[in-house]
């Protein structure tokens, strides 16, 4: 029985890590990583549904699983969203077969109330449909942006002077002022009766009276009592104060069509605008204005968009009838016209009058024929208008006429190109030749190519064919002149057109180094001069130009590949010294002198006596000199946290680049590394250019080998004796920490609260004061952490995360270990 207990434990054990294996291996095959979800069908995306569900897994660790199998968290997204469109797009279909059929084949309620939404979505979106139809329809209709501009007004202005064929009205209120002899104002208002009530005279009848009639008779009843009315002594002045409403009633093809209270001074355009004008099937050309059951005025809007004319506006009486009737002849013209719209017309018209309308035709129109689409009884046709129809087309309301652009092609062209004077294009006259086309263009230019030029013509069947003629025979009459037709593309090369560009190379000791323009039996010196000259650091002597080789013998392994001279020359480009001609890609290199040496500069900070810049005098000068010229170290100089700093030279771009360079690539390092740091990037790189150094060694061994020669740039640094030691890193509370020779790594450790859970121990290092870096060394199973100087900084790093498993990976590792179980199971039953 013991026997079989071992057994199982062992099989378990071995069905763990067959499981763990398993899964690692089904993993790698499924490698999601490569799959793109644009490029999945929906019936894809259906079997990796059915897949998950199969494994007993919720549809909710689709996304889990897919992280597991390496693919993209984006990737994972947009399967996300598949997905649901997928199940979206399912569950409609099933909803709709479901509800379709009960199972006694009536139509269920359920389908009822979803087509009642279809239904009402259809509709919703082709009302939205006509709706966009009928605004584009509204912008089209020529006359309409006038009423619906909501920034325009036509309310009538009461501030004027009152019209002398003013209509006077119940409630009128008349002022009437008499100035002379004789001063008084009365201001009476008119009664329904249409009577007011002078003083000392009596009842008046002044409704239905103009402003003129009503001043002539209030004058006569008042001459009685004011006699100088008669003499012309006294005045008689008679105004409208306030203004009555009147109402008017707007019938029709209007937009909003009802009753309106208007001023009395209001027009027929004022009540046009209150009612936001005719609708998209009133007319714009026969407004009518209805007066006591009489057609009193008819408006024609055109008038006032097209001339400005007002003459029919008319000023509207109390109980005006208005009414828009429906358009009865209304055509659309498009393409190359001013002003394209849809225009009503009236019979009379014809279709000069809508060009008119129109604006007339753009620049680029074709005039000749106009094609018109026309409405038949039984359908369409087209109908072309010549240009001598204009005048006596007859128009038919639907009609759609259509303006055409003139053809993008000339009729009398011809083109020059190349080393002319002046090239471009010229008008084909009758008889003109190649020769004559070259004269025009001023001739040729002095480069120009003559042995050989072509003519790019057009066949009849426009393709191309090339023309090749000798310019200089055609010139001077030696060959043929050719005749040129349309389209013809003369093309003169030049001679720079047909060579590679020539140049020389320049570089070294001169002062703007780089290629140069090749000219004809140019010289080193003019090269030189043309480059800025020699630097100070240059000599003339041994300047090497190294040539091109046009005949080397491809089949000799010792071919030559270039020509190299040296040659010495008078520094101060002397005109009257023998010249060397260059020629075309040569390349010539400038040397340094040979005895000539830039300043190099050191510097040294700290406790020395004379800190600062120091020039180096000699090449094997060393740090035990410089301090020696610095004056030696102060007392409280910390000999062993001095340091050395080797970057480069102070002002040299080269070394510049570098540095960033170095800096990128750290920053590159430490994204992708999984520790964390308190050092800023900054610091590290510039830690990385110390060199570590022993400088009681140096001063107590000078010209040793840790004696370091001087390089220009170097950065000596003598600290101050540094009291404390800085923690940072993986540790509970980094912080700075007193020295002290009693203490040990772990004992600083423990000062800053210990190691934290996720410090990486045998990874710990030191960086000492000098820039000196000691890391932890392990012996057999313990750390052999290094010894601590004050002024350095330890530092602790982070372990490498590692990822937990996913929940699809956990149960499908109980799913091996069960199944694996119920094997072993099944094997110690048949033992038995």
């Amino acid at each position: 029985m013991n026997i079989k207990k071992h057994l199982f434990t062992l099989f378990l054990a071995l069905g763990l890590l067959l499981s763990f294996q398993t899964k690692a291996q089904t993993i790698n095959q499924q490698n999601f990583s490569n799959v793109r979800v644009d490029d999945l069908s929906d019936d894809q995306i259906r079997q990796i549904i059915k897949q998950i569900k199969s494994s007993g897994l919720p549809e909710s660790q689709l996304e889990n699983v897919a992280l597991s199998k390496g693919m993209q968290p984006s990737e994972v997204q947009k399967l996300k969203a598949r997905v649901e469109t997928v199940n979206a797009k399912s569950s409609a279909t099933g909803a709709t077969d479901a509800t379709l059929k009960g199972k006694d084949g009536t139509r269920s309620r359920s389908f009822e109330g979803e087509a009642s939404e279809i239904a009402n979505s259809d509709q919703k979106k082709t009302e939205k449909e006509a709706d966009v139809a009928l605004q584009a329809l509204k912008s089209k209709i020529f006359g309409k942006e006038l009423f619906a501009n909501s920034a325009t007004t036509f309310e009538p202005n009461l501030r004027l002077a009152t019209p002398l064929n003013y209509v006077i009205g119940t409630n009128d209120q008349l002022l009437i002022d008499i100035y002379g002899y004789s001063e008084v104002s009365y201001n009476l208002t008119v009664s329904p009766e249409g009577t007011i009530n002078l003083p000392y005279v009596g009842i008046v009848q002044v409704g239905g009276l103009t402003v003129e009639a009503a001043t002539s008779r209030i004058k006569t009843k008042l001459s009685k009592i004011y006699n100088g009315l008669n003499s012309g002594n006294t005045k008689l002045s008679v105004t409208i104060g306030n203004i009555r409403s009147i109402k008017v009633i707007l019938t029709g093809e209007v937009m909003k069509p009802g009753t309106y209270t208007l001023p009395s001074l209001a027009t027929l355009f004022n009540a046009l605008y209150s009612s936001g004008g005719p609708t998209d099937n009133g007319s714009f050309r026969n407004i009518e204005v209805i007066r006591n059951g009489k057609k009193v005025a008819s408006l024609d809007v055109y008038d006032f968009l097209l001339r400005g004319d007002l003459k029919n506006n008319i000023r509207l009486q109390d109980q005006d009838i208005i009414r828009v009737p429906v358009y009865k002849k209304r055509v659309e013209i498009v393409g190359e016209v001013k002003r394209p719209a849809i225009f009503e017309m009236k019979d009379s018209e014809n279709f000069n009058d809508l060009l008119n309308f129109a604006g007339g035709f753009t620049e680029s129109a074709y005039k000749a024929r106009v094609k018109v689409l026309r409405n038949t009884d039984t359908e369409k046709k087209i109908v072309d208008v010549s240009e001598d129809e204009f005048n006596s087309f007859e128009i038919k309301s639907g009609d759609k006429y259509f303006v055409n652009e003139i053809l993008d092609r000339f009729e009398n062209r011809v083109t020059i190109e190349g080393a002319v004077f002046r090239p471009g294009q010229y008008q084909l006259e009758p008889g003109l030749t190649l020769k004559t086309l070259i004269q025009e263009a001023e001739g040729i230019k002095e480069d120009a190519f003559k042995p050989r030029a072509y003519i790019t013509r057009l066949t009849d069947d426009l393709n191309t064919e090339l023309i090749s003629f000798d310019v200089a025979k055609i010139l001077n009459g030696q060959a043929e002149d050719i005749p040129l037709k349309r389209e013809d593309v003369v093309s003169i090369s030049s001679i720079f057109d047909l060579k590679e560009e020539y140049k020389v190379t320049i570089n070294g000791e001169v002062r703007r180094p780089g290629d140069f323009p090749f000219s004809e039996n140019m010289s080193l010196e003019e090269l030189i001069i043309k480059s800025g000259g020699f630097k100070e650091s240059a000599t003339p002597q041994r300047i090497e130009i190294s040539r091109r080789v046009k005949n080397s013998d491809a089949t000799s392994k010792s071919a030559k590949t270039a020509e190299v001279f040296q040659i010495n020359i008078d520094k101060n480009l002397s005109i009257e010294a023998a010249k060397f001609i260059l020629k075309p890609y040569d390349i010539v290199t400038v040397r340094t002198s040979p005895g000539y040496e830039v300043q190099q500069q050191v510097r040294i900070d700290g406790e020395v006596m004379y800190p600062g810049y120091y020039t180096i005098t000699k090449k094997d000068e060393r740090l035990s000199d410089l301090i020696k010229r610095a004056g030696g170290l102060t007392a409280l100089a910390y000999a062993d946290g001095a340091s050395l700093k080797r970057a480069g030279s102070f002002d040299t771009q080269i070394e510049k680049e570098k540095e960033k360079q170095k800096l990128e690539q750290f920053k590159k390092v430490q994204k992708d590394a999984k520790d964390s740091t308190s050092i800023t990037l900054e610091n590290v790189v510039t830690r990385n250019n110390f060199v570590g150094i022993e400088l009681k060694e140096i001063l107590t061994k000078p010209g040793s080998k840790s004696d370091l020669f001087l390089q220009d740039g170097d950065i000596i640094d003598v600290p101050t004796e540094l009291q404390t030691v800085k923690v940072s890193g993986e540790v509970l509370s980094p912080n700075t920490v007193v020295f002290s020779n009693s203490k040990s790594f772990r004992s600083y450790i423990a000062n800053a609260g210990g190691f934290g859970t996720k410090a990486l121990k045998r990874r710990s290092y030191i960086i000492y004061a000098n820039g000196a870096v000691r890391s932890t060394k392990k012996f057999l199973f313990f750390n052999n952490y290094p010894i601590v100087k004050t002024g350095s900084e330890i530092f602790v790093p982070k372990k490498e995360e590692k990822r937990n498993l996913s929940t699809g990976e956990v149960i499908s590792i109980f799913t091996g270990i069960a199944s694996f179980g119920a094997i072993i199971l099944g094997v110690l039953n048949t033992i038995r």
